[in-house]
């Protein structure tokens, strides 16, 4: 035996020791890329923010909008959001608490105002939507349809996306595409659990989740009732042009180009994320089986079942019955999530259960959103991007103001997008003898699917919950997806609309 003094700080060299070395040593490494997104940020934020002022922005009627320094702060700010978000270099909530720090340190809007955002009523009506994907799943309501419906499709891979897609572009015609998300997302995940018992993410499951986003807003154009951004930009057009747009109208001409994207999102993530497996053996028996051992539908559910119906049937019947405008659809939501409560279905143990960083996540997406509304900076923006096409072709400001409000819509609150573009757009429309309905509607096609970041809607966010997918492979995907997006409307603006009978170009003057 040796007399060699022990050292006890010296570190592990061979065998098991060595690989105690390796973690020991591992544990000790710097993330330099980690690191280099943070830097990243803070450096875009800094040029930005530090920057010489930037010129104003003047629209065709001569009125000049200067870009203030609060507004610049936003963008800077906006820059520096984008990239973490993207990035996921720290938690995607916590980019969230940033964005209101950063607005009250900087002075860029008071605190009061820039934290009261997190409390706004749309981040209400997500929670609210997430709690009753929670009730879904808690009372066993999500596995009897997801086996009733998985007895339908049969086994194959490719038949069980079309028919997730399907169901979940179909209930955005008559709820939001939030609540729509919320109840679907616990169904996928019994769905993915009878494709593989790992825990780690898998191909079908990326497509699965991303996919019911994407289609999820794809169906949500079709109707006013699918989201709020519907009523909002027909309001702006019956102040700007004077006409009013109806129900039915929105629908004609919107139901082709969400049924066909439905369609064709579906043959994109059969390639983007094509399933490992082809089929899965015995799927239809055994949840047929399955199905069957969830024994009849208990009292619970039945009682689950109707505060849900309820609450869809108010929120669908406020396009329709004025009595009930008044009605917000926040407050109508939260009552069920109340009463969930109140009847034992949901415990306080299911309330710390809720996907927090979620939600945190659009509690920031509605602060910036609101912070570039609030300091012109967004306007400046939509002027300064739609000036540019002030003596081009009708067709490709049609397909600009179209790519802009895509944009838009991915870093703030779609309603937010179209409130600032819409009313440019349709101001400048006539000089280029464009009709303001081709506006109109383009503008809310490529409002109603952002591909590319989790705050752009609601079930971006709630498919990122699954695990399935990181931020940046949903924005990497988002870019073809939104590609094919343009080309999708660019032939509807150029054949499809004007055969339906849409005026597409402004008849000529004495003609």
């Amino acid at each position: 035996m040796s007399d060699k003094p022990i050292d006890s700080q010296s570190t592990p060299t061979s065998g098991a020791d060595a690989q105690s070395k390796q973690h020991w040593l591992k544990g000790r490494d710097i993330d330099w890329k980690r690191i280099a997104y943070l830097l990243l940020g803070v450096g875009l934020f800094t040029a930005v923010y530090l920057s010489p002022e930037w010129p104003a922005a003047v629209d065709p009627k001569g009125e000049v909008f200067a870009l203030s320094r609060e507004g610049k702060a936003g963008l800077a700010l906006f820059l520096l959001a984008a990239t973490y978000w993207v990035t996921e270099v720290v938690p995607i909530g916590v980019t969230s608490i940033i964005i209101g720090v950063m607005q009250a340190l900087f002075l860029i809007r008071e605190p009061r105002i820039a934290f009261t955002d997190f409390m706004d009523p749309s981040v209400w009506f997500i929670f609210g939507s997430l709690t009753i994907g929670m009730v879904f799943t808690k009372t066993g309501l999500t596995r009897r349809i997801a086996y009733k419906m998985l007895v339908i499709v049969g086994e194959r891979t490719s038949m069980i996306y079309l028919g997730c897609f399907v169901v979940t572009s179909a209930l955005t015609l008559i709820m939001a595409h939030t609540a729509v998300a919320a109840t679907i997302y616990p169904l996928l995940v019994a769905i993915h659990g009878l494709y593989t018992d790992e825990d780690k993410p898998t191909r079908f499951g990326m497509g699965l989740f991303m996919g019911m986003a994407f289609v999820a807003g794809a169906g949500s154009i079709i109707t006013l009732l699918g989201a709020a951004r519907g009523a909002v930009a027909i309001g702006f057009y019956r102040d700007v042009i004077g006409k009013d747009v109806t129900f039915f109208e929105l629908s004609y001409y919107m139901a082709p180009v969400g049924v066909l994207m439905t369609f064709v999102l579906w043959g994109f993530f059969m390639v983007w994320c094509k399933p490992e497996k082809k089929t899965i053996p015995g799927l239809r028996a055994r949840a047929a089986k399955l199905y069957t051992e969830l024994g009849p539908i208990t009292s619970k559910e039945i009682l689950t079942l109707v505060l849900v119906i309820t609450a869809i049937l108010l929120l669908s019947l406020r396009s329709f019955v004025p009595e009930l405008a008044v009605l917000h659809k926040s407050a109508i939501i939260l009552t069920a999530t109340v009463l969930f409560f109140v009847f034992n279905i949901l415990s306080i143990k299911d309330l710390e259960d809720v996907p927090w960083n979620i939600i945190l996540l659009f509690g920031g997406a509605m602060c910036i959103g609101f912070c570039l509304w609030q300091t012109g900076a967004a306007k400046w923006l939509a002027v300064q991007w739609l000036g540019l096409f002030e003596e081009a072709p009708g067709f490709v400001f049609i397909m600009g103001i179209s790519f802009f409000v895509l944009l838009m819509t991915n870093f703030i609150m779609n309603v937010a997008a179209i409130a600032i573009s819409l009313p440019v757009a349709l101001v400048i429309a006539p000089y280029l003898g464009v009709s303001p309905e081709v506006i109109l509607f383009s503008a809310l096609v490529t409002a109603g699917m952002p591909f590319l970041l989790l705050v752009g809607a609601a079930p971006n966010a709630i498919a990122y919950g699954s695990g399935q997918f990181t931020t940046k492979e949903f924005f990497v995907a988002g870019i073809p997806a939104s590609l094919i997006l343009m080309v999708v409307l660019a032939g509807f603006v150029a054949v499809v609309w004007p055969l339906m009978g849409m005026p597409v170009m402004l008849p000529a003057a004495g003609s």
